[in-house]
């Protein structure tokens, strides 16, 4: 049963390069939602700044260890890839928001750099793969940690703003 706001996974995470979202309700862009309060724009500029803030810390973090953001991401998304394959150029592009040139250009600086290779799929030579170097997996591992702690350091402000937009809002499940 379909909970009204409640995210669900639309297609198969392990089998297409693109997984989507879908909060149920979003899609009537405004139907049905309460008329906006000074308040929320409030929680919505909260939201928004803690994002900014976080983002402009791991940039700062990123270019402290030698990368750029845009290798950062990067090498995350190659970590981060579900399964037991290392992820393909598609995979990373949808990570990534990026259109697939553009994909291929990140990996070939990062690999340029000595941040990533490319490999051969085992089972069929015409996909290619993306997995770290050990330069690549070593500051990564420097990165890490730090990113996790700011992150438990920011959930505790997102879960005021959910708390705050669920008290607001009528058609909540308390």
């Amino acid at each position: 049963m379909e909970v009204p706001g409640e995210a669900r996974v639309v297609g198969d995470h392990f089998n297409r390069s693109t997984t989507y979202f879908r909060v149920t309700g979003i899609a009537t862009y405004g139907k049905g939602v309460h008329k906006l309060t000074r308040g929320d724009f409030e929680n919505l500029l909260a939201f928004r700044t803690s994002l900014r803030r976080f983002l402009h810390w791991s940039q700062t973090q990123a270019k402290a260890a030698g990368l750029t953001p845009a290798q950062h991401q990067l090498l995350v998304a190659i970590k981060g890839h579900p399964g037991g394959q290392e992820p393909t150029i598609g995979d990373l592009a949808s990570y990534l928001l990026l259109r697939h040139h553009s994909a291929v250009e990140l990996v070939d600086r990062a690999s340029a750099a000595g941040l990533v290779e490319r490999r051969s799929d085992a089972e069929d030579g015409r996909v290619t793969r993306v997995g770290l170097t050990g330069d690549g997996e070593e500051r990564l591992s420097k990165l890490a940690p730090a990113h996790l702690d700011e992150l438990r350091n920011l959930a505790p402000v997102l879960d005021e703003l959910v708390a705050g937009w669920a008290a607001h809002d009528p058609d909540a499940h308390h």
